[in-house]
């Protein structure tokens, strides 16, 4: 049963992202992409990860959803692409490194074996937050903060391309 619902929620995940980058009108892309963020919840509950998946829900599908909803609205983004983006031999080439790897990953053995310094007891034993807070915020700290310095530089760079379009359009009317 569980075989089945990752099979499902894996699936799903993996047609969801390529719809995402895909699909040609931009709010189903958003539409694809919050399906795809409810599914990696899903496999974060297969994993026992209940706290990562409430996080996924409330951040992912809650606040960072809205902020792309909000770039889209304020970019009034309408035109569609006629045409094959310049993208797609990179996609190509990553999809096959990715398919690549997993095939290696199958034959190698690494699933179904436990590994890594804390065992699911010990996890267990101290709560799942916890266990993320300590290696969060002790092992991780720099790429952590490294994440929210990219997110930060994103949303400016929101802001600005948001303000040069509302500033072009305000030069044309004037024009006019």
């Amino acid at each position: 049963m569980m075989e089945a619902m990752f099979i499902y929620l894996a699936t799903v995940c993996v047609v969801c992202a390529v719809l995402t980058v895909t699909l040609r009108q931009p709010v189903y892309n958003v539409l694809s992409l919050l399906t795809l963020f409810f599914h990696v919840a899903g496999l974060y509950v297969l994993l026992n990860a209940e706290f990562l998946a409430v996080v996924q829900i409330i951040v992912y599908a809650g606040a960072i959803l809205v902020l792309y909803l909000f770039v889209l609205m304020l970019l009034n983004v309408r035109t569609q692409s006629r045409h094959l983006h310049r993208q797609w031999p990179f996609a190509v080439l990553i999809l096959g490194a990715v398919g690549a790897m997993l095939v290696g990953a199958l034959h190698s053995g690494v699933w179904g074996s436990a590994s890594g310094e804390s065992t699911a007891a010990a996890i267990h034993e101290i709560g799942d937050t916890q266990a993320i807070g300590l290696r969060l915020y002790t092992d991780y700290l720099l790429p952590f903060e490294v994440a929210s310095l990219v997110l930060l530089v994103a949303m400016i760079g929101a802001i600005v391309l948001t303000k040069k379009s509302l500033i072009d359009d305000h030069i044309d009317q004037i024009k006019e």
